[in-house]
């Protein structure tokens, strides 16, 4: 019932941002058959392999081949995160895949993007931050830059803009008639999710020294402090009024915490925080200050989010098939969407697949004893 509801995308299998953009679209609705190595195993409840049908197939084979072509041509989409190059030498690059199907998208995910001095070399999350800044710009003032888990490039800068791409490519298909490559790389995604900080450095708000500005832990008002019983809560007073509440809700002296915005006492305020929220559990704090305008949250840890009682409320975590996770995000008022199943084995909806594409039964057991396809191993 979701907003992707009708479409077609052909996943070609891969791990991190790729497995993340399928689980993006299945999640709104769309039909992700995801093609799996022949001979691939599981790894359990994969979250992010969720509610997508798996074929596996001998990609190396020109009947595994041909499956994969002959799925293209009545999808709307395909994508792929292999380095630039090895799908057209797979036989399945986009001029063949768009020879069956001129108004099949075809999306690339790589770290260094198609072209470029770096295109080939490989690479991680890690490396596709440091290269836009904002690896710089993450970490203590007297330590070295820390990584933010992968969430900025394989995640945000990679997969989630390689699903807003596919989805665009797709919508203009629809009236072009004609589809197009999205090239998605990470690095300009990591890049994109940096353009306020951009728009900072120009207007000289914004110093390059790690830790020393209002959203990077360099503000007293905004960043994280450790509590009596070891855990931390997290603060993000910005604005007057909500920094007034503070103020107020912490027992401060309002005249000794009136100059907000004058960096040069940011230390030393920071060093009167610490001392004054070492005074009381994280559970007390969030007596006091949870839900006011205080910009307040505990800091909790991935074992403990889904017995928030806002997460909750909201069902933003779920339990599917024993494994609890996210929930799909966004919401939507009338195409509602909702976790339909967890990961399959590899190869676990070859028939099915197969069956719709137009494969008779004969056909299939060929394809399965000729090794060119193959069910769960």
């Amino acid at each position: 019932m979701g907003p992707l509801t009708g479409v077609k995308i052909i996943e070609l299998a891969g791990i991190g941002p790729g497995p993340f953009c399928g689980m993006m679209l299945s999640d709104m609705g769309a039909e992700v058959i995801r093609i799996d190595r022949l001979g691939s195993r599981a790894r359990g409840q994969d979250v992010l392999n969720r509610g997508r049908q798996s074929i596996a197939v001998d990609l190396k084979s020109e009947a595994g081949r041909e499956v994969v072509l002959k799925l293209c041509e009545s999808a709307d989409a395909i994508f792929e995160g292999f380095r630039p190059g090895v799908t057209e030498r797979l036989g399945l690059g986009p001029e063949d895949c768009q020879g069956r199907n001129k108004r099949l998208v075809y999306g690339r995910m790589t770290g260094w993007g198609q072209d470029g001095p770096m295109a080939q070399a490989a690479g991680h999350d890690i490396n596709y931050i440091a290269l836009t800044g904002a690896l710089h710009a993450i970490g203590p003032k007297d330590g070295k830059p820390v990584p933010p888990l992968n969430l900025v490039g394989d995640f945000g800068g990679g997969g989630m803009l390689l699903a807003f791409g596919l989805v665009c490519a797709i919508l203009e298909a629809h009236r072009s008639g004609e589809g197009q490559v999205v090239d998605a790389a990470m690095v300009d995604g990591a890049a994109a999710l940096m353009a306020m900080f951009f728009t900072m450095h120009a207007g000289g708000m914004f110093k390059e020294e790690r830790a020393s500005n209002m959203l990077d832990g360099g503000a007293h008002f905004y960043g994280t402090y450790e509590t009596q019983d070891g855990k931390h809560i997290a603060l993000g007073s910005i604005e007057p009024q909500f920094y007034a509440l503070l103020v107020e809700k912490a027992g401060l002296d309002a005249e000794d915490f009136s100059a907000q915005m004058n960096q040069s006492r940011w230390p030393e305020y920071q060093d009167k925080l610490k001392a004054v929220f070492k005074r009381k559990t994280r559970d007390e704090w969030c007596d006091i200050m949870e839900g006011s305008d205080v910009c307040f949250a505990p800091v909790l840890s991935i074992s403990e989010v889904a017995d928030h009682p806002h997460n909750q409320a909201r069902g933003t975590f779920q339990v599917l098939e024993g494994v609890m996770q996210p929930a799909p995000a966004p919401r939507f008022s009338r195409t509602s969407v909702g976790l339909t199943h967890g990961s399959k084995s590899p190869g676990a909806d070859t028939r099915q697949v197969l069956e719709a594409a137009g494969y008779d039964a004969q056909q299939i057991d060929q394809l399965i004893d000729s090794g060119a396809v193959g069910l769960p191993a």
